[in-house]
């Protein structure tokens, strides 16, 4: 008999993404459903599972483990959010009414707006506050049911503010049970100080801050944010492959409001993604779903600013690409920190099915920050890590937005959300 620790019974449906691994082509449409299921973990890692008539006999409950009833509920894997801004300081509904009066994003920015002003307040926030700012957005993030996440930093542009962001990440993992994924994103805005002069500004992130970083092993990503007004193709080819050479994978803001080619270099650097593409060319789009850069889209952007258009998911499925969705949560273009808003935007604006937004939010978003091995599933040897949702099946979930139906949540196999409220640390 297989030793447990946890155990939930009573499954009505449990609901896996089309592949453990990444799930493009048909495996992109396709949901592994179980009914009558039970599931079983040790030390936090997934034992067995199967149905309630297959798992009878296989497993022993130690002592002092625990055994929940479902209710017969749909569960699910912990859903997973591959693009994150979490550590920035202070809000901007100021600029957010001003874009209701028709201000570009573009317009905030040359009036000294936009990430710049989040940088103001990131730099004089203390760490201790951020950490605290960063803990309560992390409870939000797990009561719609993320439970592992990427990170940026990006709202410092500075050493001390870099690095300030990145620990403030570091500390903050060792309170909070969500996992975190940190990125290095020091090239998200040219500071006033080196305009004109953005590849002088790389080089000083070259040789300041990014050693500083692995030192203390405070990223594993590195991105940059590829745009017009931003950092040009070029300064992305150099920094990105001095980065790699540095030892770190990258990521690439690529393609969101114009094109310039930046998905094509997040595929020909092997970059583990490329996220927003809403700007993105059919040739392009060839090139990265032939490759294994993941697409992360971001809805909530195109939703956020009202742009009036989305990234092509349905055309990047169609050719095969690897295509996660994330929240791109941030102070300036989504604040929103739900996983399952983004999978309603997925369903409701962007064309996917249900099967597809679903695969996108658990596996294929694991796949984009390099965890499909630990979470996005739920499988033998993995983090039991998973959603009891109080619907019926995960048709239900799509059909019925605006409900809060995440009732309990288990993160490596212990109860961090019980009947819809985060559980006591």
């Amino acid at each position: 008999m297989i030793p447990v620790d946890t155990v939930v019974r009573n499954i009505g449906c449990l609901v896996n993404p089309g592949s453990d691994r990444g799930a493009r082509g048909r495996e992109a449409d396709t949901l592994r459903v179980l009914e009558d299921a039970c599931i079983g973990s040790s030390q936090g890692r997934i034992a067995f599972l199967g149905t309630e008539k297959e798992c009878r006999g296989r497993w022993r409950l130690q002592p002092g483990g625990m055994e929940l009833d479902a209710g017969g509920k749909l569960v699910l894997p912990g859903l997973v959010d591959p693009h994150t801004h979490l550590p920035f300081a202070g809000t901007r509904q100021d600029e957010f009414q001003l874009k209701l009066q028709g201000v570009s994003y573009q317009e905030i920015a040359r009036r000294g707006g936009g990430i710049k002003g989040t940088v103001r307040k990131t730099r004089e926030i203390p760490l201790p506050d951020l950490v605290a700012t960063c803990q309560e957005r992390l409870d939000r993030m797990l009561l719609s049911g993320t439970t592992t996440l990427e990170a940026k930093s990006g709202y410092g542009l500075d050493l001390d503010g870099e690095l300030k962001q990145l620990r403030a990440l570091r500390e903050v993992s060792g309170r909070h049970p969500s996992t975190i994924v940190s990125t290095f994103m020091g090239a998200h805005e040219i500071p006033d100080e080196f305009r004109g002069r953005s590849r002088e500004f790389l080089d000083r992130l070259l040789a300041e801050v990014l050693p500083r970083v692995r030192e203390e092993g405070l990223a594993e990503f590195v991105d940059i944010f590829c745009e017009e007004g931003y950092f040009s193709y070029e300064d992305a080819e150099y920094y990105l492959q001095r980065a790699a050479q540095a030892g770190f994978r990258l990521k690439m803001h690529a393609d969101e409001f114009t094109s310039n080619n930046a998905a094509e270099l997040a595929a020909r650097l092997h970059a583990v993604s490329a996220e927003h593409l809403i700007a993105i060319r059919p040739e392009e789009i060839a090139r990265i779903a032939a490759s294994d850069t993941v697409c992360v889209l971001l809805p909530g952007v195109s939703f956020f600013l009202r742009l009036g258009r989305y990234a092509p998911a349905r055309e990047i499925l169609a050719s095969g690409g690897l295509l996660a969705l994330g929240t791109d949560f941030n102070p300036g273009s989504s604040m929103i920190s739900s996983q399952l808003f983004i999978f309603h935007l997925g369903v409701y604006q962007m064309g996917m099915t249900i099967e597809q937004a679903l695969n996108a939010v658990t596996i294929n978003a694991a796949c984009a920050i390099g965890r499909q091995h630990r979470v996005g599933s739920l499988a033998e040897g993995k983090d039991m890590d998973l959603l009891v949702m109080d619907v019926p099946d995960h048709r239900y979930l799509a059909y019925h937005p605006g409900i809060e139906p995440v009732h309990t949540v288990l993160k490596g196999g212990k109860p961090v959300v019980r009947e819809r409220r985060v559980a006591a640390r």
